[in-house]
């Protein structure tokens, strides 16, 4: 499979497109969530939440690293972004950064087979971001920091591989 990149210059790629489209297609957002199992029927359910759920958490709780296993966090990406430095729309903050952030999360399933989340952030602050990632950290395999602005960005990198 050959993927041909092209970069414009210029906005003439996106003027070959029709303002309608592009917001069509952006329409509720780029992403969903689907389960992986069958959810069709009461023993669907009962393997896949409760009861059966409890055995899976049980058995997690005493070997934390079944949780590589037989959860998705192995295999999830979030991309964190505070919207400070988007594509070449520079520090348009976290919200408008979100639509790019899908669109990247959009290329990782697309081209890696890696589930990705977006996570936009209401902060600029290094330390809380880095706090808020070490929280959460349970829920993912990996980091991707997008679009956030030198030199904090080269800070925030060292300090969250430190700390995860």
């Amino acid at each position: 499979m050959s993927i041909d990149v092209i970069a414009p210059t210029d906005n003439s790629a996106a003027t070959a497109l029709s303002e309608a489209e592009i917001f069509d297609a952006h329409q509720g957002g780029k992403l969903s969530v689907t389960s992986t199992v069958p959810l069709s029927n009461k023993r669907d359910l009962s393997i896949a939440y409760t009861p059966g759920v409890a055995e899976v958490s049980r058995a997690i709780h005493n070997n934390p690293e079944l949780a590589k296993t037989l959860t998705w966090a192995q295999r999830l990406v979030v991309v964190v972004s505070d919207g400070t430095a988007v594509l070449g729309l520079g520090n348009i903050g976290a919200a408008a950064s979100l639509p790019v952030m899908e669109g990247k999360s959009a290329l990782f399933k697309t081209f890696g087979e890696l589930d990705s989340i977006p996570l936009v952030l209401n902060t600029t602050d290094v330390d809380e971001i880095v706090e808020t990632l070490v929280r959460l950290r349970p829920s993912f395999g990996a980091v991707n920091l997008e679009d956030i602005s030198a030199p904090r960005c080269f800070e925030l990198e060292e300090k969250l591989i430190e700390a995860l």
